[in-house]
């Protein structure tokens, strides 16, 4: 694969279905629970992506056993923290945030020291908010100023804690979950809303977890328990890579679009609920649960007359991950669009906040960005005719794909560096770009 992709052709009408590959979430937190079981647990429609192919990598390096078929995954779990491994370990997180973060909760009871490394991108994230509260446990941690490379060093005797987590970060929420599971007593979490797949998966292995939740935050207590039970799990196709497509029918001309088994997990659905608010026309089908999880069949359709939007903050946490795309739609609204709150943005892979800007500007579109905020004055006229070129943006994945979608529907003559940052979350991304009848180099 050539590491750059060149665009001078908008994208055609179309009328099409796509499958959407797993979700990305659920597949790494599948495989890290799966290790923890008893047994043989079986996934299918798993991702095969890097952060996903890194969590099984780092799970093999902590003796775990797993085996490929051709439609499924198989991982051989012996227990909670169970792991065979020879001392002073490294194991290598990749670019995946969730992963590292994840994977810390479970080595809290680790019987020697373990080294957690990432790629340049992620050793850059602050993970200072998942190290405080593991202390409590009885772990002890040797960090790089809050960020990678970090060592871990178990307890023989975690206590259980009380957390209070502030910002909604589920990954930090649910390594503090991972810890609890053999730490014996009483965990205590009171988290800020957010994604909410552990504990799902945790009600669905019957695992001791009680949840009260009011408008704001979530109290969650958890009792460590002795073993868990092996499981299999059809992996629902993951929103965030199905926003891609849904952006892109919207933004598109005469165009409809339909993706089936897409996790509709209401912490996930903010990108729904905001291009609703827009005028985009998407109609949810087939609704049904799946081990807790909500799937459906999605049909979206191309829409010319989109509003501008003050988008509520109490949105911001369900679409997290969506918003240079949502950025897109408010290129070609009429009005001005305002987001607040967004200054999470700026610890992901890259600072998206500030890459969402840059590419509106060199789309030709005014933005003004204030302390996490951001104003987007929309022109549902606008024709770019000049060369554009993305690139340098710490190989975040995210950003090519919502460049790839704005090239496809805004027109232009883009280039677009680093084509191998798809390997992160969505490998067939490009695939299915030219199954919709793109032409791109």
């Amino acid at each position: 694969m050539k590491n750059k992709l060149r665009i001078f052709r908008k994208l055609k009408s179309f009328n099409k279905s796509l499958e959407i590959e797993g979700d990305k979430s659920l597949s790494i937190r599948w495989a890290l629970l799966a290790s923890q079981a008893k047994g043989k647990s079986k996934s299918f429609n798993l991702l095969r992506s890097e952060d996903v192919i890194s969590t099984l990598r780092c799970l093999k390096t902590l003796g775990i056993k797993i085996k490929f078929t051709n439609n499924s995954c198989e991982i051989i779990g012996k227990g909670l923290n169970v792991f065979n491994y020879k001392k002073k370990l490294t194991l290598n997180a990749g670019n995946s945030g969730t992963l590292g973060r994840l994977i810390m909760g479970l080595l809290v009871h680790s019987k020697s020291e373990i080294k957690i490394l990432g790629d340049k991108s992620l050793s850059k994230r602050d993970f200072l908010r998942v190290v405080k509260p593991l202390k409590k446990f009885g772990a002890k941690f040797k960090t790089n100023n809050g960020k990678l490379p970090i060592k871990i060093l178990g307890t023989n005797s975690p206590k259980p804690i009380k957390y209070f987590e502030k910002k909604g970060s589920a990954q930090c929420k649910s390594s503090v979950m991972l810890a609890a599971l053999n730490t014996p007593g009483k965990t205590i979490i009171k988290a800020k809303k957010s994604r909410d797949h552990t504990e799902l998966l945790f009600k669905y292995l019957k695992i001791p977890m009680k949840k009260k939740s009011n408008k704001n935050f979530d109290l969650i207590e958890i009792n460590g328990k002795k073993e868990i039970r092996s499981f299999n799990y059809k992996i629902p196709s993951d929103i965030s890579s199905s926003a891609f497509f849904i952006v892109l029918t919207a933004l598109s001309k005469n165009s409809k679009l339909t993706i089936r088994n897409v996790n509709i997990n209401p912490t996930r659905v903010g990108i729904l609920k905001i291009l609703r608010m827009m005028g985009v026309k998407i109609e949810i089908k087939n609704v049904k649960t799946y081990k807790g999880e909500k799937i459906a069949t999605l049909t979206v359709r191309s829409e010319n007359n989109l509003n501008a939007i003050n988008c509520p903050t109490k949105l911001n946490s369900a679409a997290i991950d969506e918003f240079l795309l949502i950025f897109l739609l408010a290129a070609r609204a009429k009005g001005v669009s305002q987001f607040k709150n967004l200054s999470e943005l700026n610890q992901k892979e890259s600072p998206r906040l500030i890459w969402g800007a840059k590419i509106l500007k060199m789309m030709g579109i005014k933005t003004i960005m204030n302390n996490g905020s951001i104003k987007i004055f929309g022109n549902p006229n606008l024709k770019i005719k000049k060369k554009i070129i993305v690139k340098k943006f710490l190989k975040d994945h995210r950003v090519f794909m919502t460049s790839v979608v704005a090239a496809l529907t805004f027109g232009g003559k883009w280039e677009i560096f680093d084509t191998d940052s798809i390997k992160t979350s969505f490998p067939t991304f490009l695939n299915k770009i030219k199954k919709l009848g793109a032409e791109i180099n």
